[in-house]
């Protein structure tokens, strides 16, 4: 071949090598994120595809081109070189949740309520395949090439596959057939709950069965192992069920189960991968397979293999070297210093030994010497602090445990309300807001306890709430309860004013009822002390003076009733002048 050639093959295989290492993430808003697991770093970002949440997506035999599933409804193919839509197309009436591409890259597997199968050139529907009565959470091809090998293989007919669903607990193998007649499955493997991981060796050849792995939600991994080979009419129980537990021997003599998150098969289809303990420090160990005992159960200690990390991690830390002269300052009161000693050789062993003369030192005076104060030091107990609430909060919401949320949510004091809401995971918003809003509902009185959380969540998870594409329809309830109270609040307040006016008034007239008599007797009487004889002749003069006056009295009555008579008939115009007299008195 020539050069120019040349170079442009080897650029290709370089491209290809790229590729590998890109690892594709959808998102809740629609968009894709390619991610370059070598640099550590984003490289780019598909957009304009989806309107909903991303479901699934699955990179084609060629690395540039890549799948990807909503809940708009539709299957989007992608160009990862250009960053562009190369084909969008509805994919089912509801959202789509899975996708699988066949062996020889022709043909594309899809699933919602039913799975259907396209030729990925015409982007037709090649076979509709009907069973399951949620929607599918898996979808993965069992065999690469038909077990009846007489026949001509177009790269689909005779292959099988297998499908999972939300709360099902029935796995199920379909066959794809030349005709259209066969759309039931052919074969199901049961297990114990939900599958939540599944993954299988691929059987390459007629007489190699295969294996499956299954990781349920209660934390079980159940093996099978089956050659297919047509239909089957029960369901197949699992070849062997492993689980993992603690020893139980430090303190608690119970064994406790450890949770399996997933488990994969090695390259040598004879181990596994098992991944168990916590999701934020899942440990990964390699396990032999052996089929032979239909239960196993590992002995693994959890919280050594942590605390020997710990350990590891302490013995890192390294003390400086003090010279005997330095002086070290210590924060709180300036100036305040103390020599800082180098560490003699033996002082370690001889740290715990006392002398029998001498007494222990308490921690108060221990602590008065590292200038703490005592009393700022809290013992543990009391109220739970807001750490452990947003833990409470958490675990009563994924275990609807009505006693733990009645604990933390009647809680009134508004910074703990604050910080637990601020502390607390986002995947719980939603949860916590639907229980707020059951609350609401059944029982109205507690609405001013609620409203305080409303606020909090709203307020603190505003931006994330924004970004979730179904948060009108979440919150309908919510905003419907609301109107309705705020449209009784005009009433309620009229009604108010209105009875508030009739109470004022009829405690006033209680009032003015109530108010006592006043008593008109007199409190105190005075009587002088006086003769008989001058009490007499007072009472003489007094006699005399009454009858004097009252004849005055009589005499100026009858001139005043005469004056009043006259005014009254100048007033009236009536007059007993005569009229020859009133002319002239004109």
């Amino acid at each position: 071949q020539d050069g120019p050639q040349r170079k442009k093959r080897k650029s290709e295989v370089g491209e290809v090598d790229k590729q590998l290492d890109i690892l594709a993430i959808g998102t809740a808003v629609g968009s894709i994120l390619l991610y370059s697991t070598v640099k550590g770093e984003l490289q780019s970002k598909l957009d304009g595809g989806h309107d909903s949440r991303v479901n699934c997506v699955r990179w084609h035999q060629d690395s540039c081109c890549l799948y990807s599933c909503s809940d708009d409804k539709h299957i989007v193919e992608w160009n990862t070189q250009t960053c562009k839509v190369k084909c969008k197309w509805k994919g089912d009436n509801s959202s789509v949740t899975c996708l699988c591409i066949s062996p020889d890259g022709k043909m594309l597997l899809s699933a919602g309520r039913t799975i259907k199968l396209w030729d990925l050139e015409t982007k037709e529907v090649y076979r509709h395949f009907t069973g399951h009565a949620t929607s599918v959470s898996s979808l993965m091809f069992t065999t690469v090439k038909p077990m009846n090998e007489s026949k001509p293989f177009d790269g689909i007919t005779g292959l099988y596959f297998l499908s999972g669903a939300i709360h099902d607990r029935l796995l199920s193998v379909w066959y794809i057939r030349s005709d259209r007649k066969e759309k039931n499955a052919v074969m199901s493997f049961s297990v114990t709950d939900e599958p939540t991981f599944v993954d299988l060796t691929v059987s390459e050849v007629k007489e190699e069965p295969v294996k499956l792995a299954v990781v349920c939600r209660d934390g079980q991994l159940h093996l099978f192992e089956h050659i297919l080979n047509g239909y089957c009419k029960k369901p197949l129980t699992s070849n062997c069920t492993i689980q993992i537990a603690t020893p139980g021997n430090d303190g608690d003599s119970t064994p406790k189960p450890v949770p399996i998150l997933a488990a994969a098969f090695c390259t040598d289809k004879q181990s596994l991968l098992l991944v168990y303990g916590n999701t934020l420090q899942p440990i990964i160990e390699k396990v032999s397979l052996n089929t032979s005992e239909s239960h196993i159960c590992l002995v693994r200690d959890i919280q050594k293999v942590l605390s020997l990390k710990t350990d590891a991690a302490l013995t890192k830390v390294k003390t400086p070297v003090v010279n005997s002269d330095t002086k070290v300052l210590v924060p709180g009161i300036p100036g305040h210093s103390t020599a800082v000693k180098t560490p003699a050789l033996g002082k370690e062993k001889k740290k715990n030994k006392r002398k029998p003369g001498e007494t222990e030192e308490s921690i108060e005076e221990r602590l008065g010497a590292l200038d703490i104060d005592v009393s700022k030091v809290k013992t543990p107990g009391g109220l739970p602090q807001t750490d452990s609430f947003a833990v409470l909060l958490v675990q009563g919401l994924e275990s609807n445990d009505a006693e733990i949320l009645n604990k933390v949510l009647n809680t009134r004091k508004e910074n703990i309300v604050k910080n637990t809401v601020a502390r607390m995971p986002i995947h719980a918003v939603i949860p916590l807001l639907h229980e707020l809003t059951k609350r609401l509902q059944g029982n109205p009185y507690s609405a001013s306890v609620m409203v305080r959380w409303l606020k909090s969540v709203f307020t603190l998870h505003a931006s994330y709430l924004s970004t979730l594409p179904d948060l009108i329809p979440q919150l309908g309830m919510l905003y419907q309860l609301m109107e309705s109270r705020v449209k009784t609040l005009q009433k309620l307040c009229r009604l108010h004013g209105r009875l508030f006016i009739l109470v004022t008034q009829v405690a006033a007239s209680q009032t003015v009822q109530d108010v006592p008599e006043v008593n008109q007797t007199a409190k105190l009487v005075y009587e002088d002390d006086s003769s008989e004889e001058e009490g007499s002749d007072d009472e003489m003069i007094a006699d005399k003076d009454s009858d004097e006056n009252w004849d005055e009295d009589e005499e100026k009555e009858e001139q005043s009733d005469e004056q009043d008579m006259t005014v009254d008939k100048e007033i009236n115009g009536d007059s007993d002048l005569e009229p020859e007299n009133e002319s002239e008195e004109e």
